[in-house]
């Protein structure tokens, strides 16, 4: 059995972006798990090797595939997560959450350089087969092809997580990141990729923030290129009136809909925050980060190469008058 990693604490550092900053004293640094209280919980049992918290976690979220796949990308990237998924593996050799979770703890491993990516790859598939019905295992496909794999291996993965759950929260944005570092010239394909799934969405999907995601990866390529200020205010990413108008439609639907329900909804209204403010659209940056509260996420606010923390308080800061 490998070694119990040591307890976590109030002092645990989270990692903030491209340079892993941390703040210890900062109430507003990312945490991945957002405001998933259970998940939070799970995730330090499995830090502590206690795995069968984990497991219950999963097997209570059932068929919620948004939830389930924030759940488990997120236990996977805890650095004790590979070795205890294992454990769980052994005790339970057919078990689909234990095989998704260990797929994914490879898939993190072979992102840093630390394992094959044919053994991720191969995770995967085992896992994709013990339960063709969840889309987690090509979440994980995804998340890999995105990084180190071919635009068809990323389109594929991306088609069969969508056949699975046609509004995937993450998939979506993992896509449209895909398609931003790609599309060399222009924004006609990201777009057109962003605006076709906000209009083939249900009314209340939170896809409909998509194309202002898409417009803030499109910036954070060209930033980090030097083909554009780092600061989207100085970049006057929101001047121009497609983008304006596509964060006028996003926010008036988070006015409308604002679901509370969805596991990802603070990425969402971190990206309408960012966008709105650097927008100038200050009172509505201040409604957002009012709900936002404590959540900031690592993304957008580290692009394309900034101190999340510090970046997200600075405009938090600005927004809400100090």
């Amino acid at each position: 059995m490998p070694p119990t990693p040591p307890l976590l604490g109030p002092g645990r550092a989270v990692a903030a972006g491209p340079r892993a900053t941390a703040h210890p004293r900062c109430e507003h640094c990312p945490d991945d798990a957002l405001d998933d209280a259970e998940l939070i919980s799970a995730r330090a049992a499995l830090a502590q090797g206690r795995w069968q918290a984990a497991r219950s976690l999963l097997l209570h979220t059932g068929e919620d595939w948004d939830r389930r796949g924030h759940r488990a990308t997120v236990l996977a990237a805890e650095p004790y997560a590979a070795a205890w998924a294992r454990e769980w593996l052994l005790a339970e050799p057919g078990s689909a959450g234990a095989a998704a979770l260990h797929a994914l703890t490879l898939v993190r491993r072979a992102l840093r350089g630390k394992e094959p990516p044919d053994r991720a790859r191969e995770a995967c598939a085992g896992a994709a087969a013990l339960a063709p019905a969840d889309p987690t295992p090509w979440l994980g496909l995804l998340l890999l092809a995105r990084r180190l794999g071919t635009d068809d291996e990323t389109r594929r993965a991306f088609h069969e997580v969508r056949d699975r759950h046609p509004e995937h929260h993450h998939a979506h944005h993992l896509m449209a990141a895909r398609i931003a570092e790609t599309e060399i010239e222009g924004t006609y394909e990201l777009r057109a990729f962003a605006e076709r799934a906000a209009d083939a969405a249900p009314a209340d999907s939170p896809l409909a923030v998509l194309p202002v995601v898409a417009y803030t990866e499109r910036h954070r390529v060209l930033a980090a290129a030097g083909r554009a200020p780092v600061d989207p205010a100085a970049a006057r990413l929101w001047a121009e009136p497609s983008a304006r108008g596509a964060l006028s439609a996003a926010f008036d639907w988070w006015l409308e809909w604002g679901t509370e329900e969805h596991p990802r909804r603070h990425v969402d209204l971190n990206h309408l925050a960012h966008a709105t403010s650097g927008a100038g659209r200050w009172a509505e940056a201040a409604a957002l980060f009012q709900r936002i509260g404590r959540h900031a996420t690592r993304m957008p606010w580290s692009y394309p190469d900034r101190d999340p923390c510090e970046a997200f308080r600075t405009a938090r800061e600005r927004a809400l008058g100090g």
